[in-house]
């Protein structure tokens, strides 16, 4: 029996009405594009356009650099103006493809030529998602052809559409929801199409009334596909805290969905998934919110990847005033900016512009053992214990405390009336760990 909800988490601040009853707006880009070769995880896509070299749109420009790892396609076309290291959000530098938009957008051939898709195999499905270069697009960026081909496809039971959308500001997901509802049941039938014992299920908060009743209508008639909406409450779009809402499933760190019979994936992953096998149009387009008390014109809008994000405040009417913070993502999980000369990629979700910094505002003070920290954390684990492990760097301890378990939600931090940065520590812990094990390994 589905369990609807899970334990802990937290009600942050929605802020979903500044944007979320605009229709979503086209944007076309100016001047260069930068494409990094490090948009997923796993290794990196590797470059076969030279500097000087005239691409398409549709036209790849970085192949996979393994099984695990996604290719880059050219979303203009245009010069290939240089390859070199550029800014990425995270303040790294990657190895980046940089084109010169010439406007003309002219594309490769049979771009987006219509497939039927009940004639193909399930080979050639996986193939066009792995050449589309599709990866997870609700922010770990995971190669979608991998997520689709596990160890045994015939223990696949669930095939589960993301459609929670739970962080604070992010309405993307939901304008899809109502306004591509069919591309996104057509990517959902595609999916099924490779596993023939499972069932697929739209999972949408409550919040979301009309994206539900929409979806529901339209699968009506649909028996392997069902509409389920789950309580409103954050991380409910964590891939394990969804997997235990439908199915009552649990699963931890060291285990994939897939162990538990399941396939999770983002609602804009598996419209895409759609535009590639059907429509024979590769990943070169995400849906990104731009939003927050200091954006003029809050709304979302349909971006080229490579596109710069100053053209996204710019086309969304620039700042009401000079924000304190800029974040690409959500408050909870997003990553604060210090320039907004870097490129959208495909994991890009939002663009959020505060007036006020909040964090800033409160100096951390001592733990005063309340609990709520561990009534919030939705993987059972004690924030409490870890963080003095965490803060001296005792990694030993911090594994044996379960700390690996943290899904960096941030609902502890959020809760924490001694403003402590829990999740910040513990994030550098786990990759701490995560580092030690590589090396190890």
């Amino acid at each position: 029996m589905a369990a609807g909800t899970f334990h802990g988490g937290s009600h942050p601040f929605e802020g979903k009405e500044l944007s979320m009853d605009k229709p979503t707006m086209v944007l076309l880009p100016k001047g260069e594009l930068v494409y990094p070769v490090s948009q997923h995880i796993g290794a990196p896509a590797k470059v076969i356009v030279e500097k000087g070299e005239r691409v398409l749109v549709g036209q790849k420009i970085a192949e996979a650099g393994g099984f695990v790892s996604a290719c880059v396609i050219s979303s203009v076309s245009g010069t290939v103006k240089a390859i070199e290291p550029r800014l990425m959000v995270n303040g790294t530098m990657a190895e980046s493809v940089v084109v010169e938009n010439d406007g003309a957008y002219e594309t490769v051939p049979d771009f987006g030529k219509k497939r039927d898709v009940k004639k193909l195999s399930k080979e050639e499905i996986r193939n066009f998602v792995k050449e589309a270069g599709i990866v997870g697009m609700g922010g770990a960026g995971f190669p979608t052809h991998v997520k689709l081909t596990p160890k045994n496809e015939d223990e696949i039971d669930y095939v589960i559409v993301n459609g929670s959308e739970c962080e604070p500001y992010l309405t993307s997901d939901y304008r899809m929801m109502l306004e591509e509802p069919e591309r996104l049941i057509g990517g959902l039938k595609v999916i099924l199409q490779l596993f023939d014992h499972a069932k697929g299920v739209i999972a949408v908060e409550d919040n979301k009334p009309e994206a539900i009743a929409k979806l529901t209508d339209l699968v009506k008639n649909e028996e392997r596909i069902r509409v389920q909406p789950l309580k409103t409450k954050y991380p409910q779009g964590a891939e394990r805290m969804l997997i235990y809402a439908v199915t009552g499933r649990q699963i931890n760190s060291s285990m994939l969905p897939a162990d538990a019979g399941c396939i999770v994936n983002n609602v804009d992953s598996v419209i895409s998934v759609y535009l590639a096998v059907a429509e024979s149009t590769p990943l070169i387009r995400r849906i990104v919110t731009v939003t927050g008390d200091a954006v003029k014109e809050p709304r979302n809008f349909v971006v080229r990847t490579g596109t710069r994000y100053a053209e996204l405040v710019e086309a969304a009417g620039g700042f009401t005033q000079e924000p304190e913070k800029i974040i690409s993502g959500g408050p909870m999980m997003g990553q604060a900016l210090f320039s907004l000369d870097i490129p959208v990629t495909k994991t890009s979700s939002a663009l959020l512009a505060l007036k006020k910094d909040e964090v800033a505002e409160f100096e951390p003070g001592a733990c005063i053992h309340c609990g709520r920290c561990v009534n919030a954390c939705p993987e059972g684990i004690v924030p409490q214990k870890l963080y003095p492990v965490a803060m001296r760097s005792d990694y030993e301890a911090f594994e044996k405390l379960n700390g690996m378990e943290c899904c960096e939600c941030g609902s502890c931090t959020f809760v924490c009336p001694a403003k402590l940065r829990l999740t910040q520590a513990f994030k550098q812990a786990r990759k701490s760990v995560l580092d030690a094990r590589r090396k190890k390994a």
